[in-house]
């Protein structure tokens, strides 16, 4: 009965490291299995991880779509994105008041 218990935990911990990776802007099913995986660390990691929203993001040269900082080839269009000057950044709550982070 002692393995049962121990998939029961990690399924548990899985579940939820995966609500807060979804909280946070990220993918449920990546720290699911993190956090099933290697139960303790995994849920630890998720809580530590970044919020995707606080992300600073650019507008690509290409389309126009609003994309992260760290992001080296637009999704969209396929432009090669070069690191942003600071004035080129759009701060996060620029993003949230409205402008459009899909294609125009």
């Amino acid at each position: 009965m002692e393995g049962g218990a121990y998939v029961l935990i990690c399924i548990f911990f899985g579940l939820a490291g995966g609500i807060v990776g979804k909280i946070k802007g990220s993918s449920f099913l990546l720290w699911f299995l993190i956090a099933a995986v290697l139960p303790g660390l995994g849920l630890l990691g998720a809580i530590l991880y970044r919020y995707e929203s606080d992300e600073p993001r650019r507008r690509c040269d290409g389309c126009g779509r609003i994309v992260p900082v760290h992001v080296t080839l637009c999704t969209s269009c396929g432009t090669d994105l070069d690191y942003p000057s600071d004035d080129e950044r759009l701060p996060s709550e620029a993003v949230a008041r409205g402008f459009r982070t899909s294609s125009p």
